[in-house]
C-alpha cells in the first residue's frame, strides 16, 4: 500500500506528489512571496521543558545566538516530541515534529518547504529521535528543498553497514556537517567516507563563570570544610556512577572530610521504561557500602546558574561514562569550564580534552584507577589548580559566544550571504573595573580574571581609569563612579612630584618602584594631563571639589611640559588641552601642534603620510589630536594633515572589511615591504581607532567613519580573524589581546579599560535612546 508524500520545492515553485520513490507527479501553482521578511534558521531539535541532553545544547545555543547578534537573521523552532513526549513550551515553536506519527513528517516537510522565510535547516541528530520511524525520517531529510545542517551528537567508530548507510545519506543532503571533536570528524572522514570539506568541528558551547569564592559556595550548600567530588546529568546506568561509589571507601581512607555530589535526576525515559532502579540500586550501594555520610543526591533537573553554582564549588568532577564510543559529553564540558579538575573514562571527547596536564583519564568501570586519581588530587593543591587554570585556558575558546559566531558564520556561508552579521552590543559591566579597583587606585594585571595585587599601579592605568569613568558619568551620572572618579584623581595627585613632574610606577604599599628612574615617562606624563584635561571639560557635571583639584594639578604640570617631545606624550597633551579650554593655553596647543606638523612634512612622501617613518601602537592617537588642535586654533593645515594622516592609516589596519591592527610583533617601516603578521593585536589600539573615528565622524560628518567605528568595535565581540570575543560579558574584563591561535586571556587594567572607553564612543556615535542595551541575557554569570 502506498501513501501519498506533498511536497514543495521553494525554487521551482512546484509541489511534488510522491506516491513512490521513482515516480514523481508535478503540478504547478503560484506561489505567494511575502516581501523583506527576514532570514530564519530552523532548528529541528527536542527543546525545553523537554529534559534532555540535546534539549538543553539547542536552547544555549540559540540563546548564545540571539544574544550575540541582534539582527539579521532569526532562530525558530520545529520541537521534536512523541506520543509519551508532549509538552507545553514558554514559547512556541514554529512546527511540531512528533516522531512516532508518520504523517507528522509529510505535514512537517511540505510546510518547511512553502515557507520562504526559512534559508536554512538545521537538524540535532540522535538516533534514538528517530527509532520509531527511521524510513519516514529519511524520505522527510531527502525531500526537504532548504540546504541542511546536520549537527551529530553520535559519531560511532566502525559502523556496520546499516549504521554507515544511514549515515551517509544524511551527509548526501547535507550542506554541511557538524561535529564537535576533532575524533569525530576524523570517524566520519575515514570510516564513513564523508568529503573533509562537508565536515565542520564546532565544539560543545560552555558557559564563561566569573572567579568565585568556592567557600562561600560551599557555605551557601552546607558543604563548609568538605572536599567536594561531584557528578551531574540525567541518571542513567550508562553513567556508571557506581564506580564511584565503589571507589568513595578507599577515598575516604585518606580523607575523612570528603562529599560526593550526584546532581540530577533521573532520565525521564529511563522513568518511563524502568522507574527508579537506578537511582534504587545506586542508594542501596551507598547504605552498602556504609558511605551514607559522604554521598549527597541532589534529585533535581538543575536551573543553570545553581548547576554552575555546583561546579564551581566541586574540588574534583567525576565521569565515568560506560560507554567508549560517547563521542561528546555536555556535562563533560561543562565541568571542565569552571575550572574543575576532572578525573574521566576515556571517551573520544576526554582524551581530545585531558591532555598537557588537563586532568586524569582512568580506564571504564576501574574503581581502583579512579580512587588512586582522586586521593592523588586531594593529596596536591598546587596540581588541582594548575590543572584547573589549564582547563580555564583549554576551554575558552568554546564559550557560548564563540559557538554562536561559528555557526552564525557556516549559516552565513550555506545560504550564499543571505544575511548580514550584526553584532549585539553588550550592556554596560563595570563589575571587573571595581574589582581591580583598591582604595588605592587601579590594579595594573590580573591573572585572568583575578587582579594581581603584586603588579602595583601605574599613572598610566588609573589616568585611562579616569577618563573611561568619567565618560560612563557623563552618559550615565551614575553617583558610585564619582567615588571611582574621586579615587583615581587622587592617584595621580599622589605620582606628582614637587619637580612638576608625574612618577608611573607605584607598588602595593603606595611607594615609587626603580622603575621609575631608568624609563621615559613622558607617555604617562601626556596621558595624566589628557585625564586631567577631561576632567576639567566635566566642570558642569562633577562635584566642585574633584574640578578644583584637577584644574589646580593641571596648572602646576603645565609649567614643565614644554620640554616633551615624545610623539605620544606631544598628542596626549593636546588632548588635554583641547578638553581644558583655556584661551591663555592655546599657545601651548600650537607648539606642540607645530612640532608633529613638522615632523609629519619630514617624513611624508608619496607613499608614506605619516609622522614617523614606523607605525607602532596608539597610532590614531596622532591625527586625532591633529584633528583636535585644529578644532581650537582653526588652522586648516592641522584638519588637512590630521586627515591625510588617518586616511593612511586607516588603508593599512582596514583589510577585507575588517580591522587589523599594527601588531607588536611587527611594526609598519617606511619604504620596506611589511610583513604579513598574524596575531600581536592589543584592545588599546583598537579602542583609540574607535575613538578617533567617532571624533573625525563628529567632525567631518562622513559615515564612512561612522561605519569603520562599528566595524573596529565589532573585533572585541568576534570578528577578529580568531572569529572569538575579546570582550567578556560575564566579568566586564577584557581579555589582553590576540595571537596567532589564541586569546590571552588576562584581563588586565589597560585592555579592559580601553574596552570600555570603545564602548562608550559606540553609545555617543549611536545615540544612547538608539541603542539596543537590552543584553542582559549575554552570558550567565552568578554573584
Amino acid at each position: 500500500m502506498t501513501k501519498d508524500i506533498i511536497l514543495y520545492h521553494s525554487s521551482t515553485q512546484t509541489v511534488y506528489r510522491k506516491t513512490t520513490i521513482d515516480k514523481v507527479f508535478i503540478r504547478e501553482i503560484p506561489l505567494k512571496k511575502t516581501k523583506n521578511k527576514p532570514v530564519e534558521i530552523l532548528f529541528i531539535t527536542s527543546f525545553p521543558p523537554r529534559e534532555c541532553g540535546i534539549a538543553t545544547y539547542s536552547q544555549d545555543l540559540i540563546n548564545a545566538l540571539n544574544n550575540q547578534f541582534s539582527s539579521g537573521f532569526n532562530n525558530t523552532i520545529c520541537a521534536l516530541e512523541s506520543d509519551t513526549e508532549k509538552h507545553v513550551y514558554k514559547q512556541s515553536p514554529k512546527f511540531i515534529l512528533n516522531t512516532d506519527q508518520r504523517n507528522s513528517f509529510t505535514k512537517t516537510a511540505i510546510s518547511i518547504n512553502m515557507d520562504d522565510s526559512i534559508k536554512l535547516v538545521v537538524m540535532q541528530h540522535e538516533f534514538g529521535f528517530f527509532v520509531n520511524n527511521e524510513s519516514d525520517f529519511k524520505v522527510f531529510f531527502e525531500h526537504i528543498s532548504k540546504p541542511i545542517v546536520f549537527v551529530f551528537h553520535t559519531v560511532l567508530p566502525k559502523p556496520n553497514d546499516d549504521m554507515k548507510k544511514k549515515v551517509q545519506d544524511m551527509a548526501i543532503v547535507a550542506s554541511s556537517v557538524v561535529v564537535m571533536t576533532k575524533n569525530a570528524a576524523i570517524i566520519l572522514e575515514k570510516e564513513y567516507y564523508i568529503p573533509t570539506n562537508k565536515i565542520s568541528v564546532i565544539p560543545h558551547g560552555t558557559h564563561l563563570v566569573p572567579p568565585t569564592d568556592k567557600n562561600k559556595l560551599k557555605k551557601k550548600f552546607e558543604l563548609s570544610g568538605k572536599k567536594v567530588l561531584s557528578t551531574f546529568g540525567l541518571l542513567s546506568s550508562s553513567k556508571n556512577i557506581e564506580t564511584s561509589l565503589n571507589a568513595l571507601p578507599s577515598i575516604v581512607e585518606n580523607h575523612k572530610n570528603v562529599m560526593f555530589l550526584i546532581l540530577g535526576k533521573t532520565h525521564p525515559t529511563v522513568v518511563k521504561h524502568e522507574g527508579e532502579l537506578y537511582r534504587e540500586m545506586l542508594e542501596e550501594k551507598v547504605k552498602e557500602l556504609k558511605i551514607e555520610k559522604h554521598v549527597r543526591f541532589v534529585n533535581e533537573y538543575l536551573p543553570l546558574p545553581i548547576l554552575l553554582e555546583y561546579l564551581l564549588l566541586t574540588d574534583i568532577y567525576l565521569f565515568t561514562s560506560k560507554d567508549p564510543n560517547q563521542a561528546v559529553s555536555g556535562t563533560f564540558s561543562y565541568a571542565v569550564s569552571c575550572g574543575c579538575p576532572v578525573v574521566s573514562t576515556r571517551i573520544p571527547h576526554a582524551k581530545e580534552v585531558l591532555n598537557n596536564n588537563n586532568g586524569i583519564l582512568i580506564d571504564f568501570e576501574n574503581a581502583d584507577q579512579l580512587s588512586n586519581a582522586v586521593v592523588s588530587l586531594l593529596n596536591n593543591k598546587k596540581l588541582r589548580n594548575e590543572i584547573s587554570s589549564n582547563s580555564l585556558h583549554k576551554m575558552a575558546s568554546t564559550s557560548w559566544q564563540n559557538a554562536a559566531i561559528a555557526h552564525a558564520l557556516l549559516f552565513k556561508k550555506l545560504t550564499s550571504n543571505a544575511f548580514q552579521l550584526n553584532y549585539r552590543i553588550p550592556s554596560l559591566n563595570l563589575n571587573h573595573i571595581r574589582k581591580m579597583t583598591t582604595d588605592i587606585g587601579m590594579i595594573q594585571f590580573s591573572k585572568m580574571a583575578n587582579p594581581d595585587f603584586h603588579s602595583g599601579y601605574t599613572l598610566d592605568d588609573n589616568a585611562r581609569a579616569l577618563i573611561a569613568i568619567c565618560q560612563q558619568y557623563e552618559l550615565h551620572q551614575n553617583e558610585e563612579d564619582l567615588l571611582l572618579i574621586k579615587k583615581y584623581l587622587l592617584f595621580i595627585h599622589h605620582c606628582f612630584q614637587p619637580n612638576g613632574k608625574f612618577l608611573n610606577y607605584v607598588n602595593e604599599n603606595e611607594g615609587f618602584t626603580p622603575q621609575n628612574y631608568f624609563e621615559n615617562l613622558e607617555d604617562s606624563n601626556g596621558r595624566a594631563m589628557w585625564a586631567l584635561g577631561y576632567v576639567i571639560s566635566l566642570k558642569h557635571l562633577l562635584p566642585i571639589n574633584l574640578f578644583c583639584d584637577a584644574e589646580i594639578l593641571f596648572q602646576k604640570a603645565l609649567l614643565h611640559l614644554n620640554i616633551i617631545h615624545s610623539t605620544r606624550a606631544m598628542a596626549f597633551i593636546i588632548k588635554g588641552l583641547y578638553y581644558q579650554n583655556k584661551t591663555e593655553n592655546l599657545y601651548l596647543i600650537k607648539v606642540f601642534a607645530n612640532r608633529l606638523m613638522q615632523m609629519y612634512k619630514h617624513e611624508q612622501s608619496e607613499q608614506w603620510h605619516w609622522y614617523e617613518n614606523y607605525l607602532t601602537y596608539g597610532n590614531s592617537l596622532l591625527p586625532e589630536a591633529m584633528l583636535c588642535a585644529y578644532l581650537r586654533t582653526r588652522n586648516e593645515e592641522y584638519k588637512r594633515i590630521a586627515s591625510e594622516s588617518f586616511g593612511f592609516l586607516l588603508s593599512k589596519i582596514f583589510v577585507d572589511g575588517k580591522i587589523k591592527v599594527i601588531s607588536n610583533k611587527g611594526w609598519h617601516i617606511k619604504d620596506r615591504v611589511s610583513e604579513s603578521v598574524v596575531g600581536g593585536e592589543q584592545p588599546i589600539d583598537v579602542a583609540y581607532t574607535v575613538m578617533a573615528l567617532e571624533r573625525f565622524y563628529n567632525v567631518l560628518k562622513n559615515d564612512d567613519y561612522k561605519q569603520k567605528a562599528i566595524v573596529a568595535f565589532n573585533w572585541f565581540l568576534g570578528e577578529n580573524h580568531l572569529h572569538q570575543i575579546v570582550y567578556n560579558p560575564c566579568t566586564g574584563g577584557c581579555y589582553d589581546g590576540i595571537e596567532e591561535f589564541n586569546v590571552n586571556l588576562n584581563q588586565g587594567a589597560e585592555s579592559s579599560l580601553s574596552y570600555l572607553m570603545a564602548r562608550l564612543a559606540i553609545e555617543r556615535i549611536h545615540g544612547v535612546k538608539k541603542m539596543d542595551l537590552n543584553a542582559d541575557r549575554y552570558a550567565v554569570c552568578l554573584g
